[in-house]
């Protein structure tokens, strides 16, 4: 059985869905993300599908009501529905989104198997968002979130965060 991965959105709500920002990181909209699966018009009412970056992210219920309340703030009434499956993949989140994060200071996902050896340690891939060097290494397995590590430049020695690939 083939998933179709492309999101289904009413190209009319997409200047409201541009408003919604990821709490967690503000640069990004929730578009950016690719958290947002389906978003319908039927009956004058939005339905929305929204798919969590990471089983039980906390940002998902503020995400929820921030697409409630942009909808409403046009005269509309969403509905957000979870979706799980399929589970979210850092693939979705668009390369203006990677732009947006790395400018914002958070190092863009790699590929999965650089980002595994990165994260191991065992070669240094992840960029370095203030001086752009790849001499960095990993402080901590986690970041200021579970989606995240922590790096260090070992040339600028700022610190700063990589989101980790998920597949």
């Amino acid at each position: 059985m083939t998933v179709d991965l492309a999101p289904h959105i009413d190209k009319h709500l997409l200047p409201v869905l541009r408003k919604v920002s990821d709490p967690e990181i503000p640069v990004l909209t929730v578009l950016d993300l690719g958290v947002i699966r389906e978003a319908v018009e039927e009956n004058g009412k939005v339905y929305i599908k929204l798919t969590p970056t990471y089983s039980g992210c906390p940002a998902m219920d503020v995400i929820g009501d921030d697409l409630k309340a942009a909808f409403k703030a046009i005269g509309k009434e969403a509905e957000i529905d979870l979706v799980l499956s399929p589970a979210w993949s850092t693939d979705w989140i668009s390369e203006e989104g990677k732009r947006k994060m790395e400018a914002y200071g958070i190092a863009p996902p790699l590929e999965e198997s650089a980002d595994k050896a990165a994260l191991l340690g065992n070669k240094k891939l992840v960029k370095c968002t203030n001086c752009g060097s790849t001499n960095t290494r990993l402080v901590s397995q986690f970041g200021s979130t579970a989606c995240k590590a922590l790096f260090q430049c070992n040339d600028c020695e700022e610190p700063f965060d990589y989101f980790k690939c998920l597949k």
